[in-house]
């Protein structure tokens, strides 16, 4: 295995570093070139993008745990009352 030391991870984290900038400059010169319109209908997309999104996945766990609830209560009933019909 290769040593890993502190020159290869700062590497890392500048070249991260130096990414993160540029997509951040790159995004900075597209809200500067869009219209006013654009620039609001953007604005109105993001805002649904990330009320909805999050909304919709939570909503997706909680009935999913509810039916993992409701199916284990349902099986367990039919197991007991299939024991109980049975002779041991």
């Amino acid at each position: 295995m290769k040593n890993i030391d502190c020159n290869t991870i700062s590497a890392v984290f500048r070249e991260v570093g130096h990414a993160f900038c540029a997509g951040v400059r790159l995004a900075a010169r597209t809200l500067r070139r869009m219209s006013w319109p654009a620039l609001l209908v953007s604005c109105i997309l993001m805002s649904l993008l990330l009320t909805i999104l999050p909304l919709a996945m939570t909503l997706f766990v909680v009935f999913l745990l509810l039916k993992l609830l409701v199916a284990t209560v349902f099986v367990n009933r039919h197991h007991e009352k299939n024991r109980g019909g049975h002779a041991p």
